[in-house]
């Protein structure tokens, strides 16, 4: 990989191979420049390229010298780097090697993760190994530090704890962008010390502090949120929350994932109130591997946008130069301009965005859909493999809910979830009793749900019912599970939970769906039990195979183990379970399993 310069080491050079006085290393020629400070498409236009980044964007003759590389646009597009502005490489299930090698050719030319799984995980080294990781690869890591590790203090246990000390020292660190997803909210608008901590000290240091805020109070407490300092959140799930956030001065990054279908709703805050779109950004948030197989990345996220009715070149400008403002990195990102880095996407159709090649600190890395260069080779330490904790081996009846006595049903709280929607439901139910345990009713498609504490060899459990996966035999478990990543595991028998849940102990980490005592599919996760050290294609296979066991066990959820790892995600309304309670959002505590 060609060396990597900040511009005031090298800005001399520039200004002269701009004059011809020095030749560049690399000229494309004769492209259709997509100018995202205008809105405009320049015409024959050539970008002059020396040391990564660019000198020149004009005519770039009198830069060229007999060792100048040139790459003929023949009338191509050429467009900025696309850069994902909010997401979390792990969701990916591979590692961020992997992640670069499956994003790069669809156009990908930076991301700032929130490393937050890992984090909760294994602490401070799992965001060093992750962002070592990274940097053996052409894709620009940039890091926001976790700022909510726990997530929620007192509702679930995590393997680790960030306070603001650490906070204001990792700040400084080398590709640290500012501070991850603030998602307690409650604690900003409450004045709780330690939380408003992390953020004061990211503000001290200059740098950005991305949000999360899901409330539909769109007045006071939006207000409130953002007085605080916080710059941009991902949550919007309607039209109306991002307009209200951008009039607000926030930048409203509107989500594409693969649980979570927002953009066709969100994106008419632009299609529908024709405002100025500087404050909108593009991102996915949570994207499994299959998913960036399938559909690609930023690019499939843009060209959704201009299929919903957005100008091409907004929809790009919402993946390129309002990301890098976000973060105050316009003078490195987001454009085809002088002094900028030489990130840049030669497309063969702008409307399809159609990656034909793509071009990283001023090399050629991915041509026609394929790496032209090597990519990755981080070795993961050892202490990072042994995250599952739990020494016990689970039986049947461990997964038993007991009945309060004197009763023929059982009046139960459920946690009832939607396709392809973060939001979950409060539902009441009455299940039948027999011989004092309480019994499923898959009729009304309720399955039994179990909550374990990975963390520690003995850890505590909590035992619920969901609605909506649609299954009717087997059980599922996972050990990616927001935001703590403990045991999570789906059935709807005692004793096929146990088999799934003992089968990813054994293998210290990952995914699987089985029947009876059959294995119908697995992928081992052994890197803190959140991702898979294979190839990303054998990462999009073994989810392939574990979709496919999904709908042979009934459900017809679009992304189910992603909907599943969100059932103990307390930061988002309404109802949640983690591995200490069932959890009342709203209210911010434990709620009962029993109504009565």
């Amino acid at each position: 990989m060609n060396k990597r310069y900040k511009l005031w080491e090298i800005g001399r050079q520039l200004t002269a191979t701009a004059q011809g006085k020095l030749k560049a290393d690399l000229v494309i020629k004769n492209g259709k420049l997509v100018n995202v400070f205008t809105g405009e498409i320049q015409l024959n236009t050539d970008v002059a390229i020396k040391l990564g980044r660019i000198a020149l964007v004009g005519d770039a003759a009198v830069a060229i010298g007999e060792e100048t590389v040139i790459i003929e646009a023949q009338g191509m597009y050429l467009v900025p780097g696309f850069i994902d502005g909010h997401l979390h490489v792990e969701s990916s299930l591979m590692t961020v090697g992997e992640y670069a090698k499956a994003t790069i050719p669809h156009g990908t030319s930076a991301i700032f993760m929130d490393p937050h799984e890992i984090v909760n995980v294994a602490g401070l080294d799992g965001m060093v190994a992750m962002m070592k990781d990274g940097a053996t690869t052409p894709l620009r890591v940039f890091t926001t530090i976790p700022s909510c590790v726990p997530a929620s203090p007192g509702l679930e246990n995590t393997g680790s704890t960030i306070t603001p000390q650490d906070i204001q020292t990792t700040l400084n660190w080398e590709g640290v962008a500012g501070l991850g997803e603030m998602m307690n909210y409650a604690g900003i608008l409450s004045g709780d010390p330690q939380t408003c901590a992390k953020v004061e000290k990211t503000l001290e240091a200059g740098k950005t502090v991305t949000g999360h805020f899901p409330l539909t109070d769109t007045g006071a407490a939006l207000n409130a949120y953002i007085a605080a300092g916080i710059n941009c959140c991902h949550e919007s799930t309607s039209a109306r929350e991002a307009l209200a956030k951008m009039r607000l001065g926030m930048y409203a990054m509107i989500r594409e994932g693969s649980a979570w279908d927002d953009l066709p709703e969100v994106i008419k805050a632009i299609t529908e109130q024709k405002i100025d779109t500087r404050l909108a950004l593009l991102v996915s948030d949570d994207l499994h591997g299959d998913t960036l197989i399938k559909r690609g990345h930023m690019d499939y996220i843009i060209r959704l946008a201009i299929s919903k009715g957005v100008r091409p070149v907004t929809a790009i400008q919402m993946a390129t130069l309002n990301t890098a403002c976000c973060f105050g990195m316009e003078r490195d990102l987001g454009s085809i301009s002088p002094g900028r880095f030489a990130d840049i996407n030669i497309l063969s159709d702008l409307t399809q965005v159609r990656v034909e090649k793509v071009i990283i600190n001023g090399e050629l890395v991915a041509e026609k859909g394929s790496l032209t260069v090597p990519v990755g080779g981080y070795v993961y330490p050892e202490q990072l493999r042994t995250s599952v904790k739990i020494t016990r081996k689970f039986l049947p009846s461990d997964f038993i809910v007991q009945a309060p006595l004197g009763t023929e049903t059982a009046s139960v709280r459920v946690v009832g979830v939607h396709d392809s929607n973060v939001l979950t439901t409060e539902m009441v139910e009455d299940l039948p009793i027999r011989n004092g345990e309480v019994e499923l009713a898959t009729e009304k498609d309720i399955c039994k749900v179990a909550v374990i504490n990975r963390h520690k060899a003995e850890g505590g459990m909590t035992l619920g019912f969901v609605h909506g996966f649609g299954l009717k035999k087997g059980a599922v478990a996972s050990t990616y599970a927001h935001d703590a990543h403990n045991l999570v595991v789906l059935g709807t028998s005692d004793a096929e939970m146990a088999f799934a849940a003992n089968t990813l102990v054994e293998c210290s980490g990952g995914m699987t769906a089985v029947e009876g005592e059959k294995i119908l599919a697995l992928l081992k996760m052994p890197i803190a039990g959140l991702m898979s050290d294979l190839s990303a294609a054998e990462v999009a296979a073994a989810l392939s195979n574990l979709s496919e066991a999904w709908a042979a066990l009934g459900s017809p959820l679009a992304s189910p183990f992603m909907t599943m790892s969100l059932l103990s995600l307390v930061v988002i309304p309404a109802i949640r379970i983690t591995d200490k309670g069932l959890v009342n959002v709203y209210d911010n505590s434990f709620t009962t399993l029993f109504t009565e």
